[in-house]
């Protein structure tokens, strides 16, 4: 495979110079590519993978994390406008066996944004990292178990959850995976490298993540929750104690050819800057003849859908500007990542992966790298391009 070079189109040059800057040689290796108004204007590779001690390249392929969510909104929203899905229609119509303990009213759009109650697997039931890779045990236990709240009256970030709901939803109703459709529908018309259950041949490009910090332990996490003033025996709590234990789990078990290989399509999507980009751009407008949504399309899909709800209690509040905004599957802007302002949707990934669009300028932005450095918490240090960019659009 031809390695391409790097692409730095003029007025784009702070940016250049913000992502490398950004990018000390101990926190591994990154990308960033722009698109802007259908053609790319950045492309830029720095650093090394670390793990396997080689330059991080044009071609390396790395775990999108939680950027994955963003292809399946997509792919959900082409086939709401096709008519294969149904927004508002209950779960169960599709799935009969997911209307046990109460779930017959949750519906796609009640999981598309992360309001449904089933933010994670209850903790009696002892699942695990590992139970992500076992798509039928991962989906079972979903269908058996109660929500933590009644559907759309709150909302809650379904870490691992999402996709299994979505992709259960999708494969009783068209017989195909996420990881299928993808393929078909985004990855194989746009020329991407981006999968969702990374095929063999593609495993040795792949830079592992490696962990800037150890996992938070559940005692710690039980700690914090009591100094707030919450139970830490309330079911909601053991339950999100729980599951982001089984997060960090299965962060692990991404860096082995097994966790990328199987779908898990919340968190394993494997690809590049570039694809993520591309993919993007797609959404809002052609790239070379190939357009992925509507215009109406975009709008059901970025129109938030949760500014008026609030975290289920006992669940303590975010702090003012920096609760999550979901609208249909994707994020959008919030104090901690403003991505290009008002119009702009995508999703960030853990440790700091990021691809989003602002149809208002004509970008679309993907940035993956290895180095899992951000907590979710404060702004990635390595995002120091973005204000950067969004004074290069603007001008």
């Amino acid at each position: 495979m031809a390695e391409r070079e790097q692409r730095v189109e003029r007025g784009f040059e702070a940016v250049r110079d913000a992502f490398v800057a950004a990018h000390p040689a101990e926190v591994g290796g990154a990308q960033l590519c722009v698109y802007r108004h259908g053609r790319p204007v950045l492309d830029l590779w720095t650093g090394r993978d670390t793990a396997a001690d080689r330059p991080y390249g044009p071609e390396t392929l790395t775990v999108l994390m939680s950027c994955t969510k963003g292809a399946v909104a997509i792919l959900a929203q082409q086939m709401l406008a096709r008519g294969e899905l149904s927004l508002d229609a209950p779960i169960a119509e599709a799935w009969p066996e997911f209307a046990a303990n109460g779930k017959g009213a949750i519906t796609l759009a009640h999981v598309l944004t992360h309001s449904s109650g089933l933010f994670g697997w209850d903790a009696d039931a002892g699942l695990g990292g590992a139970t992500a890779l076992d798509w039928e045990a991962a989906t079972s236990a979903l269908s058996e178990m109660e929500s933590y709240w009644a559907p759309g009256t709150a909302y809650l970030y379904h870490f691992i959850t999402y996709g299994f709901l979505v992709g259960e939803v999708v494969r009783r109703i068209t017989g195909k995976t996420l990881g299928q459709h993808l393929a078909e529908r985004i990855s194989g018309p746009l020329g991407l490298d981006l999968w969702i259950g990374l095929p063999e041949a593609e495993q040795g490009r792949v830079a592992e993540h490696v962990r800037a910090a150890p996992a938070v332990s559940p005692e710690a996490l039980n700690a914090t929750f009591a100094a707030m003033g919450v139970d830490p025996g309330d079911r909601l709590i053991r339950g999100l104690v729980a599951t982001m234990g089984a997060t960090d789990a299965l962060i692990d078990l991404m860096t082995t050819p097994a966790g990328r290989a199987a779908e898990v399509p919340a968190g394993n999507g494997v690809g590049d800057a570039r694809s993520l980009a591309r993919m993007y751009a797609a959404t809002f407008g052609e790239v070379d003849g190939v357009r992925l949504l509507t215009t109406d399309g975009v709008e059901a899909l970025r129109t938030p859908r949760t500014d008026h709800l609030k975290a289920p209690a006992p669940f303590p509040p975010a702090p003012d500007g920096e609760a999550q905004r979901f609208a249909l599957g994707v994020e959008l802007p919030r104090r901690l990542i403003p991505l290009l302002g008002d119009g702009s949707y995508g999703h960030p990934g853990a440790g700091g992966r990021l691809a989003f669009a602002h149809p208002e300028s004509g970008c679309a932005v993907g940035y993956a790298c290895n180095g899992m450095l951000w907590d979710g918490r404060n702004p990635d240090p390595r995002w120091a391009w973005l204000p950067v960019l969004a004074d290069a659009v603007r001008g």
